[in-house]
């Protein structure tokens, strides 16, 4: 294998990779090493990754390339390496969160969904950085580092798993392993043209995974295509892989959100979006346009629903040492100081409500698509000197992912083919494999004539 192969590899898809030592053509312990080299002589390197795992990665990827040499490979992605953000404990390795507060923070144990893709033979590539304690959607982190967004550095990659995306897109892994409370894979993996899958919240165990709202909380991974996704997905949820094979968009009911989500759109958004919806119809899916009233009232309970948990985990923590934080992110927290437990209480009452209506108005379709996000990534430069400006930019950010979050159900974003502009995907509660098929489909027609 020629010299020039390794930069080949940065490009694949971790199932491609996974191929490629099946057929005895790829070592792990070389492809390992391509991608932690490729990391240490990139000049933003540092700006992706908080800290490699050399010695663990290549441990991993020798014991990887000692079963592919016996013929007992674990599953389809055993031997491919992977990054994870820095909110994952790992056992002896810094897991700082992101945050001054946890500087030094070395955990005894892995998080448990790190310890499940060990076991599936992923070496660890590294501790991805990310927003402080994931509490934002923009990847703005001055107290650690702001990962760079793939068309230009000096705007921020989307958050909160900002590095997790930016490792992928810059060739620095194959694939990522983030969380999502109010659009923490989705933001970044749209912004990045990744693939981007939330999962339904409770479904993965979060055990080891530094919390910000428990509730909401979700991990999912970024990847370069679907079918990644939905490799890496099983592994995250010790379930067997969806059956991706023929799908196909022909006879879909697709729902496309009006309510809440396509306001104020930047322009190139409401270009992908309405270029992506185009290409579905093109290939047989049947689209109708929906207002969903209970979107909008959700949304009027996002700030206490969300400001209350986060605060009530880390107010303890915080107040210890405020200075540590970038105001913006800790006046976020502070927002929950000011709300009542009865209130709190009785959002969540209203929440459910809410769901229960919306998982009834939405049962007849395969999905409902929404643009991942209203806006592209803004300079980092900007968002340091106006902190009114972070705080309106990071709202709207997450203002259409967070419609996913708080319907309860599970949503996949990818490439439109228009850059930096994602498409949604989102279906009920627990629903993960239909939607990872449907969003193959998508992703072949999306990718198909007529971009």
């Amino acid at each position: 294998m020629g010299m020039g192969m390794s930069d080949d590899w940065r490009e694949m898809s971790a199932a491609a990779l996974g191929r490629e030592i099946e057929a005895g053509r790829l070592c792990p312990v070389a492809l390992t090493e391509a991608f932690l080299d490729a990391a240490e002589a990139q000049p933003l390197g540092g700006r992706i990754y908080a800290r490699l795992t050399r010695q663990r990665a290549l441990d991993a990827a020798a014991a990887a390339r000692g079963r592919a040499r016996a013929g007992l490979r674990r599953g389809p992605l055993d031997g491919v390496p992977v990054s994870w953000k820095d909110l994952f404990d790992t056992a002896g390795i810094a897991t700082e969160a992101g945050t001054a507060l946890f500087r030094g923070r070395v955990p005894d144990a892995d998080a448990a969904v790190v310890t499940r893709l060990d076991t599936a033979g992923l070496p660890c590539l590294g501790k991805t950085h990310l927003t402080e304690l994931a509490f934002s959607g923009l990847g703005l982190n001055p107290s650690t580092a702001s990962p760079p967004w793939r068309y230009d550095p000096a705007h921020v990659s989307g958050g909160s798993s900002s590095g997790a995306a930016a490792s992928v897109a810059w060739g620095l892994a194959p694939a990522a392993i983030g969380s999502d409370t109010g659009g923490s894979v989705r933001v970044p993996a749209g912004w990045n043209d990744l693939v981007g899958l939330k999962t339904t919240a409770g479904r993965i165990t979060l055990q080891g995974a530094v919390p910000l709202a428990p509730r909401f909380d979700t991990i999912g991974p970024l990847t370069r295509t679907v079918e990644d996704a939905a490799l890496l997905f099983a592994l995250l949820d010790a379930s067997p892989a969806p059956d991706l094979r023929g799908a196909s968009l022909s006879g879909t009911r697709l729902a496309v959100l009006e309510t809440v989500a396509l306001d104020g759109l930047a322009e190139t958004q409401a270009r992908g979006f309405e270029a992506a919806l185009a290409q579905l119809e093109r290939a047989g899916a049947r689209l109708e346009r929906i207002n969903r009233p209970e979107v909008a009232e959700a949304m009027d309970l996002a700030g206490i629903l969300y400001t209350s948990e986060t605060y009530g985990t880390w107010a303890t923590a915080i107040e210890a040492y405020p200075e540590r934080m970038f105001p913006p992110v800790r006046e976020r927290f502070r927002a929950g100081a000011a709300h009542r437990a009865a209130d709190y209480i009785a959002a969540w009452h209203e929440l459910e409500r809410l769901r229960a209506d919306y998982a009834l108005a939405t049962a007849g379709f395969d999905a409902v698509l929404v643009p991942t996000s209203a806006n592209t990534a803004p300079r980092i430069d900007a968002l340091e000197a106006d902190h009114e400006y972070f705080t309106r930019e990071n709202l709207l950010t997450l203002r259409n992912t967070r419609i996913g979050n708080l319907t309860g159900g599970c949503a996949l974003t990818v490439p439109t083919g228009t850059p930096a502009a994602g498409l949604s995907l989102m279906a009920p509660p627990m629903a993960e494999a239909r939607l990872l098929r449907l969003g193959a489909a998508a992703e072949a027609a999306l990718s198909g004539p007529g971009l």
